[in-house]
């Protein structure tokens, strides 16, 4: 299995690689739709193979290129799960969308690291645990201008890509789910919905 996970994150990672050179993003969406309609349906790492992705059409008015604004204050979670131990993140920023207000961005501190951005937000068409929208750890990277010298920037954040982690397909999956500051009261009606089987 190790191997085929392998394999899923190249995948994932060139699928978003060819999401930020893709100009048009509607476009970008559609490639990203059918693209991760084949892995699920035919890859060995597959969370669900008979999962039938559900989208909501693009819209670009939840796209937006947002300023990465220093944490209010700096905090740590640690996210038991069932396959990787304690998975420890620390805050290292957040963003602030339009409609959606505040969210915060987290950094995978283990080896590998990465930046992670879930959102939970209010639609019953989404999954309760919340979608990811970055997690770079996997390649799932939107793109942006980051000053590495300096730290900060700012980060592609599309909704329309946001994405259901895989313990939405299959229970035997354990995800770190959204926290406090990545929770909306308000509904986003883009990105993957709840899937049907």
């Amino acid at each position: 299995m190790s191997f085929a996970v392998l394999d899923w994150r190249r995948s994932v990672a060139a699928l978003y690689r060819a999401v930020r050179d893709e100009f048009d993003p509607a476009a970008a969406h559609r490639i990203w739709i059918e693209t991760r309609q084949r892995m699920v349906s035919e890859h060995p790492a597959s969370p669900n193979p008979s999962a039938v992705l559900q989208v909501a059409d693009y819209d670009p008015a939840w796209r937006f290129v947002l300023d990465v604004e220093p944490a209010v204050a700096a905090a740590r979670l640690e996210i038991a799960t069932g396959t990787d131990g304690v998975v420890p993140f620390e805050r290292i920023g957040r963003v602030v969308a339009p409609r959606v207000g505040e969210l915060d961005l987290w950094w995978l501190d283990s080896y590998g690291g990465g930046v992670w951005l879930p959102v939970r937000d209010a639609s019953p068409q989404t999954y309760g645990g919340g979608r990811y929208v970055l997690d770079t750890v996997k390649g799932a990277d939107l793109g942006g201008a980051i000053d590495g010298a300096r730290g900060g920037g700012s980060l592609v954040i599309d909704f329309n890509f946001a994405y259901n982690p895989s313990c939405a397909y299959d229970e035997a999956w354990a995800c770190p789910l959204a926290p406090a500051g990545n929770r909306t009261s308000v509904e986003i009606p883009v990105g993957e919905l709840l899937p049907s089987w």
